[in-house]
This record gives C-alpha cells, structure tokens and sequence, in this order.
C-alpha cells in the first residue's frame, strides 16, 4: 500500500472498510465541491434519455447527478459495501457488481460513461478504458473526473493536504485508515496531459480536459471513434 498499488482484492477489501466513511471524506477532502464537480461533469456529457453507464460508481453520488440530469442509469462497482449505500439513495438506477476491466455488458450498450474518482484505482488502465469504450456506442460521450498531480503556486498546498492531513483524518474516522494510500496512488497516476493521450489511444477522439479545485482535480472528456 505505501508504494500507492495493490493488488485488485486488496483495493475491493479496501472500499469495502472504507465505505462507511467514503461520502464523508468526499466532502472533506475537497471541502464540499465534489458535488459541483460531479455536476459539471454529467452535464458536459449526459443529455436526456441517455442510457448512461457510472463505472466504479462507489456509493453513487455522480450516478445520482446523471439521473438528475435526465439519464438512464446503470451504476457498477466491484465493492459490495459500495454498492449497499448507493441503492439506499436510489431505487430506480439500476446497481450491479462488477468489474470495470470486465463490463457485463454488450458491446455499445450506453450513449454515455462516466468515472467518478474511480480510474485511478483500476489495476490496468488502458484495458479499463478500452471496456468503457466497447460498451459505448460509436459517438457515445466519456467523463472522467479524477484527482490529479498538483501544478502551479498552490502545489505545496495540495500537497500538505493529500500527504498530511487527509491521511491524519482517514486515522480518525473508523475504516478510515485506507486513506493513507491516497496520496501515493495520485503520485503514481499519469497527469493530465498522459491521461487524455492515453484516453486517444484507446478507441477516443476529440479529447480534451479541464482542471478544478486550483489544478488538484482534471475533468477528462471524450467522444467514441
């Protein structure tokens, strides 16, 4: 864990510990403006009567903003903790176990996917982004939202954040301790730059991506060849 990997049983039995306290170390950690966030993202690619897929949905929260937004939603994560919060806020997005480096789901099945805070975590990046572009119809729209490596004058700010005190508050909340692995698994993620070259050569054009929270956080978004 301190190297920032695990092996995926290891990250599935680390969200299920961390699940009780996930929506509340959300709001922590980005001191409220993940909803805004997640907001922007379902709004730059989910329009009414969209069948929306939210891979590694955790306890639901951009599934629920891409309901809001007039999508038809499937919700999917491999923990099953996850999931038990995530269907107390939703009875009609349709919750499934799985994995994200194996969707159960036909080819082209969603006009939309979206990743909330979730890419970071698959054990193989390009084989997960390579699923989410199999289940997307051609045309169809992908939203990546993603903590990423700090730039910029605030950086030694965000890095006191992630590496001190987050890790100091994930110690205080029960199950909470997982949150150590955080700062190490930010550091091991490609940037934004690598991300979105990474998204183009994975079935994706028209890439592009836009930097919240003073550059800690990166929207990807992209379009299905």
């Amino acid at each position: 864990m301190s190297a920032g990997t695990l092996e995926p049983e290891g990250v599935k039995r680390m969200f299920d510990r961390i699940a009780p306290v996930y929506d509340v170390m959300n709001r922590v950690m980005t001191m409220g403006l993940d909803r805004k966030w997640r907001r922007l993202t379902v709004e730059s690619v989910v329009q009414p009567g969209f069948r929306v897929l939210d891979a590694c949905c955790g306890t639901g929260d951009l599934a629920l903003a891409a309901e809001r937004e007039g999508g038809i939603v499937t919700g999917l994560d491999f923990s099953a903790e996850m999931l038990v919060r995530a269907r107390r806020k939703s009875e009609t997005i349709e919750w499934v176990e799985g994995d994200a480096l194996a969707l159960p789901f036909p080819d082209g099945s969603f006009d939309a996917a979206t990743v909330g805070f979730g890419v970071r975590n698959v054990a193989d990046l390009e084989a997960g982004l390579t699923e989410l572009r199999r289940v997307l119809r051609p045309g169809g729209r992908l939203a990546i939202l993603e903590i990423t490596q700090p730039r910029g004058p605030l950086k030694p700010f965000f890095s006191l954040w992630f590496d001190r005190i987050v890790p100091l508050l994930g110690r205080i909340l029960p199950g909470g301790k997982a949150y150590t692995y955080l700062p190490a698994s930010v550091r091991r993620f490609p940037g934004a730059e690598e991300l979105a070259a990474l998204v183009a050569t994975t079935g994706f054009e028209d890439v592009s991506f836009r930097l919240f929270g003073g550059t800690i956080v990166a929207l990807h978004t992209a379009t299905a060849r």
